[in-house]
């Protein structure tokens, strides 16, 4: 049975059973906890948690889930059942059914006749565990559902009892396994062998809730909760390999495909007793989809958070094909196989195609020439363990390998074994544990940064906020509630700091890259300055504001005032993001998508996914393309309309946003422009007032961003701008309009003169090596010359000297160590002679040493390093302490 026919039979038996389907959420949602969604519950945990009341009919879902867990990463291809992406199966019960509903239906899906729409599985072959006190649970499998008594196995807190791992809802588990057969292990049920009975579906009785502690059962029960809850998750990967009779979750028909290509790129078979090469074939197929899936939800490869994984994922890809004997480059044939087999599941990868490509094939140029450094720093570290006579690299320059510069550590040991060489593991070991525990650190404290959403539910179940400030910008509201210093109050006074929550208000939320409305709420005497509106579980507004004069109680009566002249800025930056948005797919192409955007009053910047620096030719464009939009006076037309009718619109959505099933489109100039928006937009593109587009930035591989004016900052820009350029025609006595060409020549002869003087200078600091060497001093067993040249020497200079000092010092065992001071950096340079490094100097260790006192780095070969500081003051110190560490030999 195809994989996608497995999700298709899990849907239609819940929906059936009254369950309301939902989509699956992206992998990017608005969770300081989570770089990723990685459970199907995720984006019900607001039900769970009590925050809102959940939306379906008959108070039950059903969702198969995008996920993406990357904590075990280091096992993929090892064990038979691990997947970076998977998609996780789960129905959900809100306070209607619990154990026996939750058991029953996910016996009859997975027992019942292929005809019926079951899975076929063989009820023989299925175990179940429950948690140690769980009564009730195992009297149901064995009475209700008449599993026998010896294929029901009771575990401990760590395996069958679930929390988030933070105070909230918890309960005990129940886990469904099937035996695989003798052939898989031995025989004893899961407590044997988790690996012959491979679990298949967890459910999840919620029914407590659990204080602070740990993940192992290390917290206590604090109470029960209110309503009890199912949250159950079967692995559509898991029932594939079983249904389709392979032996690990990477040979199924969506990743096996990925394995067969990589066998044909690299030439080595796969299934043919070399166990790494097998990893390595799992490793290629497991991260070319997940990285194919993060890529469709709009992350590119950066330096941290979910870029970083994304880098990691396509690296190893990489490495792994490149260990197999490939030779070229691969990502282009493995994203191209993977989106094949994920299409039909997935839909909008077609869409996608041509950016998640050109964002893989980025990174793969981008880690090739990581690789070539990370070669050359591995042979330098190499020679230099050889050279002392040692046969082991040491842990912390593997460490910097792979954390400086990208390189595996796999390759680190592939190419040391080359080389003759060990690897001090035990040291790498123990700077990658102190790496993930300063992670660890991290990501504890983001988990505390979550906001306490369940001071607001009352109001976000029971008076959500309507908003009416698309037509208005004043309303009469009454005062729902105030909340000061995180508490509930009746009532404020002038000066307070207060949240006021309205039953109705004209105020616009902060949302879709829209800042939050300024305005004021007033009551006769009574007055308060609003400076933010924020919304709490997308239904309630919360008005941040201060009382300037007066008081408020509950239950008053305001005039909630939109600051106008804020309002009309808003709208104009924010319908010139749609049309930049507009011109850039027209000039760069369908692949620059929106990958985040800031509009506030006068001025926005859009970030979108590239993996190139725009030309200034195509920079001019895009401001053409938005100018001439805004000229034609296009008419802006919004529609409230369901998220099936705006996709077949063509409406473009916001990566990682969740859409409700009913969306609101905004419509610029018919097909110029569509995209599912709920911010305030102007009526007509020419209310829009010219638009100033500064320039684009990189915010990361393969993310750019755009900044401009719009309406009357545009202008003051514009007049700016057009004074300069005036100004400089007068001082230059030159037209205006060849203002670039006069500027040019200038600048050629400034350079020119530059370079006449920098050769001068160095003709002045080369005459001078003569006096140099005079002065050089013996300190034990060397020469030594370590001086801070007077006058800004640059660095390339520093060296320049150095090198020629050594040179004329040839045939003694001569050091050299040269600082100045340059416009603010303390550049310095040391050089040792051959027979200086052979009687053990090292030219990287003396800069590091002076480094230290300049507040400075830097590096080099033996015989020659150079580097650089910012602390001038350290110089004669640093300059004394070279002389000691050399006297002292």
């Amino acid at each position: 049975m195809h994989t996608h026919e497995i999700r298709k039979r899990f849907t239609e038996h819940f929906v059936n059973a009254g369950h309301t389907a939902v989509p699956s959420a992206s992998l990017i949602l608005d969770d300081p906890t989570l770089l990723f969604v990685n459970a199907g519950m995720v984006p019900f945990k607001p039900y769970f948690l009590g925050q809102q009341n959940p939306p379906f009919e008959n108070g039950t879902a059903t969702s198969i889930q995008k996920c993406v867990r990357t904590l075990d990463i280091e096992e993929v291809g090892i064990t038979t059942r691990h997947n970076t992406f998977f998609q996780m199966a789960g129905n959900f019960s809100f306070g209607q059914y619990f154990k026996e509903g939750a058991i029953k239906h996910a016996w009859s899906l997975l027992t019942g006749s292929l005809d019926d729409g079951g899975l076929g599985l063989d009820p023989e072959r299925l175990w179940v565990t429950v948690f140690l006190e769980d009564d009730e649970a195992a009297g149901i499998w064995r009475d209700v559902i008449g599993v026998p008594e010896e294929r029901i196995q009771r575990m401990g807190m760590e395996d069958n009892f679930w929390s988030m791992g933070i105070p909230g809802p918890c309960g005990p588990c129940s886990e469904i396994y099937y035996d695989r057969g003798p052939e898989y292990g031995k025989d004893g049920g899961p407590i044997a062998d988790d690996n012959r009975y491979m679990e298949i579906w967890n459910l999840v009785f919620m029914e407590s809730i659990r204080g602070e502690g740990d993940k192992k059962g290390n917290f206590d029960i604090v109470g029960e909760l209110p309503n009890k809850n199912i949250d159950t998750g079967m692995g559509i990967e898991r029932v594939a390999c079983l249904l389709q009779g392979v032996d690990n979750v990477y040979e199924t028909d969506l990743l096996r495909p990925v394995i067969d290509a990589a066998v044909e790129m690299t030439g080595t078979k796969y299934d043919a007793g070399n166990k790494a090469d097998d990893v390595r074939f799992r490793v290629i197929a497991d991260h070319s989809r997940t990285a194919m899936m993060i890529i469709l939800d709009g992350v590119t490869p950066s330096n941290e958070g979910r870029g970083y994984i994304l880098r990691r994922l396509l690296r190893r890809v990489i490495r792994s094909a490149r260990l197999l004997g490939a030779t070229g480059t691969v990502m282009e044939t493995f994203m191209n196989t993977i989106m094949d087999t994920m299409t039909p599941s997935f839909p909008e990868i077609a869409d996608n195609r041509e950016r998640i490509l050109r964002v893989a094939l980025a990174e793969e140029r981008a880690f090739l020439k990581t690789l070539e450094s990370g070669t050359h720093r591995f042979d330098e570290a190499a020679a230099a363990v050889k050279s002392s006579g040692a046969s082991v690299l040491p842990g912390a320059q593997a460490f910097e390998l792979h954390d400086t510069y990208g390189f595996p550590i796999d390759l680190t040991l592939e190419m040391a074994r080359e080389a003759g060489l060990d690897v001090d593991m035990a040291a790498f070991d123990s700077e990658m544990k102190a790496q993930r525990e300063r992670a660890k650190a991290d990501n504890k404290a983001k988990k505390h940064r979550n906001v306490d959403e369940s001071l607001y539910r009352e109001w976000v179940d029971n008076n959500p906020t309507e908003f009416v400030g698309y037509d208005m910008l004043t309303h009469d509201g009454t005062v729902l509630g105030l909340v000061r210093g995180g508490e509930k109050v009746g009532e404020v006074s002038q000066g307070d700091e207060v949240e006021v929550i309205l039953d109705v208000t004209p105020m616009y939320a902060e949302a879709g890259g829209q800042t939050a409305d300024r305005g004021r709420l007033v009551m006769g005497d009574t007055v308060l300055n609003v400076t933010d509106v924020q919304k709490i579980g997308k239904k309630l507004w919360v008005h941040k504001a201060t009382v300037q004069n007066g008081g408020l109680d509950l239950g008053s009566t305001v005039t909630a005032e939109v600051d106008g002249a804020w309002r009309h800025g808003a709208r104009q930056a924010h319908t010139a993001t749609h049309l930049i948005h507009a011109a850039l797919r027209q000039v760069l192409g369908p692949t620059a998508v929106q990958a985040g955007s800031l509009n506030k009053p006068g001025y926005l910047r859009f970030d979108f996914n590239y993996t190139e620096q725009l030309t200034e030719q195509q920079l001019n464009d895009i401001a053409t393309v938005t100018n001439q939009a805004v000229d034609a006076d296009f008419a802006v037309h919004t529609i409230e309309t369901s998220l099936e009718k705006a996709k077949a619109m063509g409406a473009l959505a916001l990566f990682g946003e969740n859409y409700g099933s009913e969306v609101r489109v905004v419509e610029i100039g018919g097909p110029f422009s569509i995209e599912l928006c709920g911010g305030t937009h102007v009526e007509h593109s020419s209310q829009i007032g010219p638009v100033a587009v500064l320039g684009e930035s990189s915010v990361g591989s393969g993310a750019r961003r755009i900044e401009a004016y719009s309406g009357m900052d545009s202008f003051r820009y514009f007049s700016k701008e057009a004074a300069l350029a005036s100004g400089l025609a007068s001082e230059l006595k030159t037209p205006t309009e060849q203002l670039p060409e006069r500027i040019a020549q200038l600048t050629e002869r400034l350079r020119a003169a530059e370079k006449e003087i920098e050769a001068l200078h160095r003709q002045q600091l080369m005459s001078r090596t003569a006096e140099l060497v005079s002065k050089a001093e013996t300190l034990g067993t060397f020469k030594v010359i370590a001086l801070a040249l007077p006058g800004a020497v640059s660095a390339g200079d520093l060296r320049t000297v150095a090198s020629d000092l050594r040179g004329r010092m040839g045939t003694e065992a001569a050091v050299i160590a040269l600082v100045s001071e340059s416009e603010g950096k303390v550049p310095f340079a040391v050089a040792a002679t051959k027979p200086a490094v052979d009687a053990g100097v090292e030219a990287g260790e003396l800069v590091k040493l002076i480094g230290g006192y300049v507040d400075g780095r830097g590096g080099g070969k033996p015989d020659l390093a150079q580097g650089s500081g910012s602390a001038p003051e350290g110089i004669e110190a640093a300059l004394r302490a070279v002389r000691e560490e050399l006297a002292g030999r």
